[in-house]
C-alpha cells in the first residue's frame, strides 16, 4: 500500500430517515447507520499540515446528512448509491465504499445492510 494513501472512516453516523415499501416504513422515520470509508492521497496534506490539502470530511458528513434526513427512499439500494455519490465525488477520492444498516429490518436479525464500492478509472 502506497504510505501516501490515506483512508477516512467515518463510522456509524446514525440517522433517521423515511426508508421502505410498506406503509408503516412510508410514514415513520426508521433508523439507519451509515459507515463510509474514502481513499484519496494525503502526501500534501501530511506534509503542510494545511486544511486546503486535506478531504474534509465534516463537509462530507454534512452532505450525507441533509440527503438522507430531507429525502424519502423506497430501497436501501438507491440511498446507498446515493450517499456512495457525495463520498466519491471529491477529485481527490481514489475509491470509496459506503454501508447502510437498517436496524430490525428483519425478525430476529440486528439488521440488514448493503455495500456499494466506487473506484476512480484510471
Amino acid at each position: 500500500m502506497n504510505p501516501e494513501l490515506a483512508i477516512i472512516r467515518i463510522k456509524n453516523l446514525r440517522l433517521r430517515t423515511f426508508i421502505g415499501i410498506k406503509d408503516e416504513e412510508i410514514n415513520n422515520r426508521q433508523d439507519v447507520i451509515i459507515n463510509v470509508t474514502m481513499h484519496y492521497y494525503a502526501e500534501k496534506a501530511r506534509k503542510t499540515d494545511d486544511m486546503e490539502h486535506a478531504l474534509n470530511y465534516r463537509t462530507i458528513t454534512k452532505a450525507i446528512i441533509t440527503l438522507v434526513e430531507d429525502n424519502r427512499f423506497s430501497l436501501l439500494e438507491h440511498l446507498t448509491g446515493k450517499i456512495l455519490e457525495i463520498a466519491s465525488e471529491h477529485p481527490w477520492v481514489e475509491y470509496a465504499t459506503v454501508e447502510v444498516d437498517k436496524p430490525h429490518a428483519l425478525r430476529f436479525a440486528d439488521s440488514v445492510s448493503l455495500q456499494l464500492s466506487w473506484q476512480r478509472p484510471e
